[in-house]
Order: structure tokens, then sequence, then C-alpha cells
């Protein structure tokens, strides 16, 4: 059984597919030819189905140049902390370290 926040996120997720699949002006058979399913699967995904792989939403979403949206999943949080260290390490002066002549002989 899925959670009911789960359904809906999923329910909305297969509402927007079909509504840029529509955009596109492709029909079900177009779409889902070109993204390698079955119509009832590809119905099935517009419905919001959670059997559906996530390969197959990969597939959908880079036929829809979005396949980077797919990589945003997970990250880390940024944290306001690191965000500061970084760029007041990018302000301070850096230099490559200093090779003896011995390393340079090598």
């Amino acid at each position: 059984m899925v959670n009911t926040t789960i359904e809906k996120m999923l329910k909305n997720l297969g509402r927007r597919l079909k509504e840029a699949r529509l955009l596109k002006d492709d029909s079900q058979k177009e779409f889902s030819v070109r993204i390698g399913v079955s119509i009832p699967t590809l119905h099935k995904m517009e419905k919001g189905n959670p059997a559906i792989s996530i390969g197959v939403w990969a597939e959908a979403l880079r036929m829809f140049g979005r396949l980077e949206d797919l990589d945003q999943i997970l990250l880390p949080p940024e944290s306001l902390f690191e965000k500061y260290r970084a760029q007041e390490k990018i302000k301070t002066r850096q230099r490559a370290t200093k090779k003896s002549i011995k390393d340079e002989t090598a």
C-alpha cells in the first residue's frame, strides 16, 4: 500500500506528464513508442501508478529535455556555512605548492 501523500504526488506527476505530452501534440501511441513502453504502461504513468520503474520515468524526462531534473534528487542540502567557507576559500590567494629542485629533476 502506498502512502496517501506519495499517491497524490505520483498522480500529480502523471497529470503533468500527460499535459507535457499533449503540449508536444504527441498521441499516446507516438509517445509510448518514443520511450519504449506499451500504451497501457504510458496510461499507468499518466494515472500515477507507483509500479512504473524509474528507468521508464527517466526516459520520459529525457524526451522532454528534463533528465537533469532527475539528477537533482537527493542532493545533500546546501549549508549556508559550507557555502560561506567555499566563497572565503576562493577569495583567499592560493598558490601552487613550491617544488624543490630535487622534484624537478626526477
